[in-house]
């Protein structure tokens, strides 16, 4: 139940101000423009009181995490890595890039360990579900290098659907970004709803240029940029407002 009208909770400028949204001032002002809406209403009183645990508020739209014990990091998953938290293999694992954050992190979603690339890392347990959960449409964009020259009609193919063993799967999106004039490889990049198993290497073999490398560069409406790998990097407030929007929608 929202603390709403209550008299209990905290008030939401203040809760806007500790989540980083803006000053307490600027807050107030956003409130009064009518710019701010708790569980998709909006407030323009400023003595509305909010639980930050359980109310959830957006400005101008985005979504705004209050919980600020949440964290958010993206990491950029080098070849050779498990996306498990412990591996019983004994296998190179996610461990060693959150062993230094105080919070307990896991992955939304998994690239298999020959994939590198964008990976999310969080302590949210409701966002992971909702984001790794392929009924929700979150479009993931992979540059594949494969082997063999890649034609339009190749291409054509990837967008109109292939079929595979556990059912027809089409791309969203499909393009040649490049191909080797010695005719031994080719630059794919592929964009996909879909959360089924190594779908792209599957996909891509299928149509018969298996694939030789393959980099995850988009998750939704974040990017890996210039993001080594290996390398990790706390969401900005825009990329995670734009996440917890996508999260809430359901």
């Amino acid at each position: 139940m929202s603390a709403e009208g209550t008299g209990q909770g905290e008030r939401l400028q203040k809760v806007m101000a500790a989540a980083g949204v803006a000053s307490r001032r600027v807050s107030e002002e956003m409130i009064v423009a009518g710019r701010v809406t708790v569980n998709g209403t909006v407030v323009q009183e400023l003595g509305t009181r909010v639980d930050p645990l359980t109310d959830k508020v957006a400005v101008d739209g985005t979504a705004v995490q209050l919980d600020t014990t949440r964290r958010y990091v993206m990491l950029n998953k080098p070849v050779g890595v498990v996306s498990s938290m412990r591996d019983e293999q004994g296998r190179p694992d996610l461990s060693r890039f959150t062993a230094g954050y105080p919070e307990r992190l896991f992955n939304v979603g998994r690239l298999d360990a020959e994939t590198s690339g964008l990976l999310i890392l969080t302590n949210d347990g409701e966002l992971a579900h909702v984001l790794a959960h392929p009924s929700f449409g979150v479009t993931k964009t992979y540059i594949a290098r494969v082997r063999g020259v890649v034609t339009p009609q190749t291409i054509g193919r990837l967008t109109k659907g292939v079929e595979l063993d556990d059912g027809p799967i089409a791309a969203d999106r499909a393009k040649l970004l490049q191909a080797n004039p010695r005719g031994d490889d080719s630059l794919v990049e592929i964009t996909l709803h879909s959360g089924r198993n190594r779908i792209v290497r599957r996909m891509l073999a299928e149509v018969g240029h298996p694939v030789l490398e393959l980099v995850r560069r988009q998750f939704g409406p974040l990017h890996l940029g210039t993001l080594k790998a290996g390398q990790l990097r706390d969401l900005t407030k825009a990329e995670l407002g734009q996440l917890l929007t996508i999260s809430r929608q359901g």
